[in-house]
Formats: C-alpha cells, structure tokens, sequence
C-alpha cells in the first residue's frame, strides 16, 4: 500500500489516505496508454488513435463501475473523459463545417459528459471551482493569457482560425475559444478530474498526475517544446486553482491564450 496525503475539501485540512499499490499502477498504466493512443493518433494512424481510445474509454468507465462506492472509481470515471475528448475532436462528422465552428460542436457533448460526472459524483460548484473568488487576483491571473498566448505562437506558429483581424471576424471565433477551449478544458481538468483526484491521491500527486495527462492530449500538435510548455502551464494553472479555489482566473488565462495563439498574434507577427 502507498501512503499519501489527501486534501480534504471538506473540513480544509491535509490528512493522511491510503490508495492501494494497484490501484496507483492501474491510474498511471491509464495515463500510459492514453499517451500511447495520443502517440499513435499523431504520428501513425488516426484512426488506430480512435480505435485505441475508444478501447481505453470502455475499460475506463468498465473499472469505474467495479469500483463502485470507492474514492477511486471517480478517478476512472473522471479520467474517461481524456479518450472522450479525442474521440469527438477525431469522429465528429465536420468537413462541411467551418473550422471555427469545430471547437463548439465538439465542446458540446464534451459538457454535457463533464456535468454528468460531476452530478454523478456529487461535487457541489464550488467544489469543482464554479465560484467567483477574488476577482482582482482572478483578472490578474486572466492576463497571463496573453504572453502565454505569444510564447505558444512562437513554438507552433498555427495558420491563423479567422481571414482578416477584423471585430466582426474575430468577436465570434474569440467568443467560442473563450468559452469551448478555456472554460471547458479548466472545467475538465482542474475542475472535475482534479477534485476527483483529489480524494484518492492528494493535493501535489493530483497536480502532477491530472497536468500529465492534460499535456500529453497536446502530443497532436507535434512539438515535444510544446508539450513542456503545456505541462509547465497546466501546473501553474493547477497552483492558481489551488489557491484561489476558483477556475475563472485561468478559464480567462486559457481562452485568451488561444486567442492569441489562433487569431491575434498570427496576424501581429505575420
């Protein structure tokens, strides 16, 4: 058995839990295979990716319910939505979709699945970050979106999302990066995965463990500078949530680091 701290949201103290040596294995054998499938997905076939995800999505919800009742089958059922997120990004059928489109469409479904887990585990708003908190701090915390955004520009230097940087082009795509991207991935990993985490594997291992698995679904991109930045950035974000106790700040940090990234400055350094 492997002793390790767990933050309790409840009572706002660090005590002492036990999470069972297999049960660790399997949670970091998970990860593996998502990076495996991610691996694939980039570099080899996608539709090998899919097919793997699909497999990893089964076994996930599958060891969830043999779980059932225990702290740890809310991490296999928190964590299926990592191949989710892949498998509606890849299958979704959008050809005939404008691409800016594309990050709505998929965000919806990917929602509806978050708000089911977080029902079906019982977390309460707050305990997933849905609350203001301090607003200043959170602004403050906002505005790292934009030299985030300039320094991922530089490491990918995507093709920019709109045809002209113009506020009729660009208020709609920025309001749907803003919304489907920043909110829907914070809520996802430092929301829901996270306070799921939480419970089995404590504060630091969770931090660590969720901003894992939130780097390697950027292995697509391609750029292994990218996904150091995109780990390094999913731990600064995971300390704010955990300091702030809210996901606003760096929902507002992760959309403007997209804007940015897909839309500003493609067009200010062109």
């Amino acid at each position: 058995m492997s002793r390790i701290q767990i933050y309790n949201e409840k009572s706002d103290a660090v005590t002492d839990g036990i999470v069972s040596s297999k049960d660790y294995l399997f949670i970091w054998l998970y990860a593996a295979a998502i990076t495996m499938a991610e691996i694939f997905t980039a570099y080899y076939n996608p539709l090998f990716g899919i097919i793997c995800h699909v497999v990893l999505l089964a076994a996930l919800l599958a060891h969830a319910s043999l779980a059932y009742k225990q702290s740890i089958n809310l991490v296999y059922l928190s964590l299926s939505l990592a191949p989710l997120i892949r498998i509606m990004s890849l299958s979704m059928p959008l050809v005939d979709v404008p691409f800016m489109y594309w990050y709505l469409i998929i965000s919806l479904p990917l929602f509806a699945a978050s708000f089911s887990v977080m029902r079906f585990a019982g977390f309460k708003p707050r305990e997933v970050g849905l609350t203001v908190g301090n607003l200043p701090l959170q602004l403050l915390v906002a505005l790292l979106g934009v030299p985030l955004g300039l320094v991922e520009y530089l490491i990918l230097k995507p093709t920019p999302l709109v045809p002209e940087l113009t506020f009729q082009q660009v208020w709609l795509p920025a309001l749907i990066l803003l919304v489907s991207t920043g909110f829907l991935e914070e809520f996802i990993f430092r929301g829901v995965m996270y306070r799921a985490a939480v419970e089995t594997l404590g504060s630091r291992h969770s931090i660590i463990y969720i901003s894992f698995i939130f780097g390697v679904l950027h292995i697509t991109h391609r750029s292994p500078v990218d996904l150091i930045f995109v780990f390094a950035v999913a731990l600064l974000f995971s300390m704010a949530v955990g300091f702030l106790r809210s996901l606003l700040g760096v929902s507002l940090a992760h959309g403007l680091t997209n804007i940015g990234l897909y839309i500003i400055w493609p067009y200010l350094l062109k």
